[in-house]
């Protein structure tokens, strides 16, 4: 440990400064701490701390990083990809929320840029930031932005069957809008270049909007729970690594107890989801706010089993001792069953076959129908 000389000059003055550590040259981190204080009738004291970066730690924390962020690409598109699976079909499509995903794409794109300039400010790091960029570009560009384009298609199914030039039209509507909440997304983030952290709780709220959509209108099951905990998980792990990471490579300053309000509310929002699926998408709201909801299992009047001969054609199957065949299995349907479901038009199918129906279309299978949420 040295001590350096103080200095006189002006009106009058001094500053001193000490080393701990080893010589640089020995490739150790040096530390600095001083002081420089001014004399005369504005005197004042400036306390000094100064240290070199230990430039291998660092790489080594940042190539860590990097992996831990291409690892959690990898599991987030494996994640989404049973997520299409599940909803590959029409009516399991339109029960997903298209605000949700194109959050979880903006916040990826931005991602991908932020890993891109951290790559090319340091060139000696720039494999491992490119490497993470790629996959986070892979992630919004092909898999995200297409499992919105099968939730739009699903919802406009009609616009899509009128030609190439209706197609290009609705193509070019959903990606403008995409881009366009991008660039929104970036006038806000300057807006609120203070309030980061109030921006970060805004695109980590991606929940929100399926929550209101299953309430609105009543989906079932919109979301497989893998899908559901898993990206819940994965996406708290790059914000949790600065906020609660004191040894992070950036060396921001760690935020606990931000790191703790960010998770808390992620899994509000992911039990939230979780409680719709077991209990019922509205079971939280009250009774006195809630529309009149149609009883599949509603009792059927004599008058309406009497006629019931007469309303079903050769398409929806055969009357017999029994009951009346379901067009699904094709097997009797018990008219005072409990296990049985009545359609709005009168149409009666078991309860399993009906149900697993509907997952696949909500349209009464004997006279296409539009059918409401069960």
């Amino acid at each position: 440990e040295s001590e350096a000389s103080a200095m006189q000059h002006g009106g009058g003055g001094g500053g001193g400064f000490s080393s701990a550590g080893r010589a640089a040259s020995q490739g150790v981190a040096v530390r600095l701490s001083g002081w420089i204080e001014t004399g005369g009738e504005c005197a004042s004291r400036l306390t000094l701390v100064l240290g070199t970066l230990d430039t291998r730690a660092l790489f080594g924390k940042a190539m860590n990083y990097t992996l831990m962020v291409t690892v959690v690409s990898l599991l987030q598109v494996l994640l989404l990809v049973r997520q299409m699976e599940m909803t590959s079909t029409q009516a399991g499509a339109s029960r997903v929320s298209l605000v949700t995903i194109g959050l979880q794409a903006v916040a990826d794109s931005y991602l991908c840029l932020c890993h891109l300039t951290l790559g090319i400010a340091v060139q000696s790091l720039f494999n491992a930031f490119a490497t993470a960029a790629f996959f986070k570009f892979v992630l919004f560009s092909i898999f995200e932005m297409r499992y919105m384009l099968i939730i739009w298609k699903a919802r406009r199914p009609a616009a899509f069957n009128e030609g190439w030039e209706v197609m290009r039209r609705e193509l070019s509507l959903l990606y403008s809008r995409f881009y366009g909440s991008l660039l929104l997304g970036v006038v806000l983030l300057y807006q609120m270049q203070n309030h980061l952290y109030a921006f970060m709780l805004l695109f980590y709220s991606f929940w929100v909007p399926q929550i209101v959509a299953n309430v609105v209108n009543d989906h079932r099951r919109p979301l497989h729970v893998g899908y559901l905990f898993g990206t819940s998980l994965t996406r708290l792990a790059i914000p949790c690594y600065f906020l609660a990471c004191p040894a992070n490579f950036l060396h921001v300053r760690p935020r606990p107890e931000l790191a703790a309000v960010l998770c808390g509310w992620i899994a509000v929002q992911a039990l939230t989801l979780y409680s719709q699926q077991r209990f019922g998408s509205r079971w939280f709201i009250p009774r006195c706010f809630l529309p009149e909801k149609y009883d599949y299992f509603r009792s059927l009047s004599q008058a309406e089993c009497a006629n019931m001969s007469d309303a079903i054609d050769l398409e929806s199957g055969g009357v017999n001792a029994n009951g009346v065949d379901c067009v699904i299995c094709m097997h009797p349907v018990l008219v005072n069953s409990r296990n049985r479901m009545a359609a709005p038009c009168n149409h009666l199918f078991h309860e399993e076959c009906l149900q697993q129906w509907m997952d696949v279309k909500m349209e009464c299978p004997t006279c296409r129908r539009n059918l409401p949420p069960p």
